[in-house]
């Protein structure tokens, strides 16, 4: 049965070409179509379908996408110019309603026709804007050209010197308040001399708002805080009245009066941690007669079991930005809320105030309980995973099990251990051959930086520090060789803020056993000092940092950034160990427990950057640089420590493992398996919805691999400053991407434009022969998106 399987799979896999050039002379014919489809084909003759908005802006400082916010009447989506959902509306037939056409219908879209009233409101609401911006007497007009039933908007918006800020008056009602703001008169987003802009006065508004809560004045709000503005100054400039009106109260006469605002302070903080919404909807009122009130450090925790509580109280503590006796503070409140969540033990965190007294203190200060109600998410849980996998064209699969539990000591001690079995079928050339793979995998997450004589508590509140505790063990039997790997480390990670996020592993342990390696693979490696020492026992004690930062998360934020720096010394401990203790082998190579231990420095950078246009279409790029040196103890960098090119997140038009190093022209009639020490990469990705769940892309992918030391074995593969660029490869594709929200399958076509392998006439294979589909293509299918 196995050899019937596997000679079914080396049929397919190795006859890819013809699915290649059926699809490539799909794509050619597609693009025909579209390009010929006629875009007004259901515009009625009294109608023009809008083609295009412009928006012309002649001198002052207004962007022009943030105009085009305002405009009400948007064109037909196009991709690369083409309107392809137009062209998926055109095709079906309005006369008939059978599923086809409805099908169509649903996700294409209808011609967007030419609406004079819509575009007249437009312009009202970029009035609206530009005046919102200081340019009061400034002019929009629009013009409208049609031709062949579409039509294109001009919107010319004529901006006149803006108004400026002239002065600011200050109207506080409440003295206190006034001497707050001129504490804090610094950070006034507000200031003479500069352009009259309603956005920078809400800002300020909801700015000061913050502050004053932050020091204390509970009921305090930007309700409270009233702008007026006076234009008739003359000299194009504008007076600002800046109010802060007094609190509404009802007095003991039932009349509204208003009085100067109380500072609160925090008397109690009664902590609810199991609190269930469910109980309190179903018991209503009996649900708190069970309740225990227990005074712990200062803060009340009221529960309703009498055993042992889910989570350590001091866990709790620790999260707590708020203490009794404190003044109110909104920005503690929600670290507070921020630090209860992370602790990934509970699914519902509710903080809430309310007055413990209505008459002020001797100092003037009223008083606030606060409660704080935790509700419990599942601490334990498992997943089995069975995978299908296609890495570069060899099918293969996989079964996992997975256990976790979030609370292990009831301290949010997150621990997980999985275990995972893979088999898989590699096809390079006429060669079909298996691979198998057998692993386990534990670790434990600590929420408290375990070091001592550090301020512990301290250190976690700023900062979430987290001690990880991991252990790995895994068995690969390849067709080359067989080898186990084992690995152990020991580090923290923590965020100074919410961009930024570090790792520092003072202790990684790592040992390569190799089992058996194949006797023609051993004759080739040995021709290799490189690969010699890439395939050998070895033993990795060292450490690592990364830092990492993305501004993806934070709101109505459309472009973001992501960048990942990674450091990774190994050996110098031991290298420094190695007189003292006569570490020295046979060899001549230094030795622990006559194993050999590798000595070398690595270090990458991975930049990304996501620009959206609009809500169907993003660019993304990535570049990527990383270098690792061997030295002392060393040839060659670890064998897992290497850089590979190609495959489902690299270089598409090459399948994993196969690209380089440099210009080294391997033998494909052997096993690839080609690495480097050094990688540049850079990738370009545009990304578009085309219907459904279904999204389209198209990328150019560039880079390559080299080693670091000369090998004789491999003429080309080393890197030189002077001819790195000439050894650059190029490849292009496109691809489909289904997003089934929870996971997104991803296929991608890509073609080789540069091969830097190539040693006669130009590297661009498009000027040195033709192109085959067998040879420069590849078909790549992967989970989510590749960087």
């Amino acid at each position: 049965m196995r050899r019937i399987i596997n000679a079914k799979l080396k049929k397919y896999l190795l006859n890819k070409n013809i699915y290649f050039r059926r699809l490539f002379h799909f794509l050619i014919v597609f693009v025909i179509i579209l390009s010929s489809c006629n875009p007004t084909k259901y515009v009625r003759d009294d109608e023009s379908l809008l083609s295009k908005n412009n928006v012309v802006v002649r001198k002052g400082a207004i962007e022009k996408n943030e105009v085009e916010r305002y405009i009400r009447q948007k064109p037909n989506k196009r991709i690369f110019g083409a309107r392809f959902h137009l062209w998926l509306y055109n095709i079906s037939n309005l006369e008939k309603n059978n599923w086809f056409n409805r099908w169509l219908r649903q996700i294409g879209e209808e011609p967007v026709i030419f609406d004079e009233y819509q575009m007249e409101r437009s312009t009202e609401q970029i009035k609206s804007y530009i005046s919102s911006k200081g340019y009061f007497d400034s002019n929009v007009s629009e013009e409208v050209f049609v031709h062949k039933k579409e039509a294109d908007v001009n919107y010319n918006i004529d901006l006149k010197e803006p108004y400026t800020i002239r002065k600011i008056i200050y109207d506080f009602e409440d003295p206190v308040l006034f001497n707050l703001f001129v504490f804090d008169s610094i950070n006034c987003l507000l200031k003479s001399g500069k352009r009259y802009d309603e956005s920078e006065i809400m800002s300020e508004s909801s700015r000061f708002a913050r502050f004053v809560k932050d020091e204390g004045f509970y009921s305090f709000s930007d309700e409270n805080i009233f702008f007026r503005v006076d234009s008739t100054v003359g000299n194009r400039k504008v007076d600002l009245y800046y109010e802060v009106h007094n609190r509404s109260v009802v007095d003991s006469t039932g009349r509204l009066a208003q009085v100067p605002h109380v500072p609160y302070k925090v008397k109690s903080i009664y902590v609810f941690p199991d609190f269930v919404p469910k109980d309190v909807i179903e018991k209503g009122s009996a649900y708190a007669n069970d309740f225990d009130t227990t005074l712990y450090k200062g803060v009340y925790f009221v529960t309703a079991n009498k055993g042992k509580p889910q989570v350590k109280y001091d866990l709790i503590l620790q999260s707590l930005y708020l203490q009794p006796g404190m003044l109110y503070n909104v920005t503690n409140t929600e670290l507070t809320e921020k630090g209860l969540m992370g602790m990934k033990v509970y699914r519902l965190v509710n903080i809430f105030f309310n007055e413990a007294s209505k008459t002020p203190d001797s100092n003037g200060v009223l008083d606030l309980n606060c409660n704080i109600q935790l509700t419990s998410a599942n601490q334990q849980s498992y997943k089995v995973e069975l995978e299908g996998t296609n890495t570069a064209g060899d099918l293969g699969g996989a079964l996992g099990f997975s256990f976790q539990h979030n609370n292990l000591f009831r301290g949010a001690e997150r621990f997980n251990i999985s275990v995972k079995a893979a088999y898989e079928v590699m096809t390079q050339q006429e060669s079909m051959r298996h691979t198998q793979e057998y692993g386990i995998e534990a670790g434990l997450k600590i929420p408290r930086f375990i070091m001592p004589f550090v301020d512990v508590e301290n250190r976690n509140k700023h900062t979430n520090t987290t001690t990880t505790i991991s252990g790995a063990y895994n068995y690969q039997n390849m067709p080359m060789y067989s080898r186990t790997m084992s690995n152990a480390t020991f580090g923290y990670e923590w965020s100074s803020n919410e961009f930024s996020t570090f790792s520092l592993i003072p202790l990684q342990y790592n040992q390569i056993h190799m089992i058996s390696i194949d006797s023609a693979f051993r004759q080739k490696i040995a021709t290799s000092s490189y690969m010699a020492y890439s395939y050998e026992d070895v033993m990795i004690l060292g450490g690592s940092f990364s830092y990492v930062f993305t501004n993806q998360l934070i709101k109505k934020r459309n472009d973001y950034w992501f960048m990942r720096i990674n450091f990774e010394p190994a050996g110098n401990l031991l290298g420094m160990l190695r007189h003292p203790f006569n570490l020295k082998g046979e060899d001549g190579r230094y030795t622990l427990f006559n194993q050999p231990f590798a000595q070398y420095v690595k270090a990458d950078i991975d930049l990304r950057y996501n620009k959206k246009y609009n809500d169907f279409s993003t660019m993304a790029y990535r570049f990527f640089v990383g270098a690792g040196i061997p030295y002392g103890n060393s040839q060659a960098m670890p064998f897992e420590k290497q850089y590979f090119g190609g495959g489902a997140n690299g270089l598409r038009a090459w399948q994993v493992r196969t690209l380089g190093p440099g210009s080294y022209v391997a033998d494909k009639s052997e096993f690839l398996n080609q690495t480097g020490d050094i990688k540049i990469e850079a990738n370009a990705e545009y990304r578009f919805k085309l219907f459904w769940k279904l999204e389209g892309a198209l990328f150019v992918d560039a880079g390559n691999i080299w080693l670091y030391n000369s090998d004789e074995a491999q003429p080309g593969s080393q890197f030189k400053f002077k001819d790195f660029i000439d050894e650059i490869a190029v490849g292009t594709g496109t691809g489909l991407r289904f997003d089934l929200k929870f996971v997104l399958i991803r296929a991608d076509v890509g073609i080789k434009m540069r091969d830097p392998a190539i040693t006669e006439n130009s590297k661009w294979i498009i000027l040195n022969r033709k192109l085959r589909m067998k040879d420069d293509c590849s078909l790549v299918i992967a989970i989510g998106y590749p960087f």
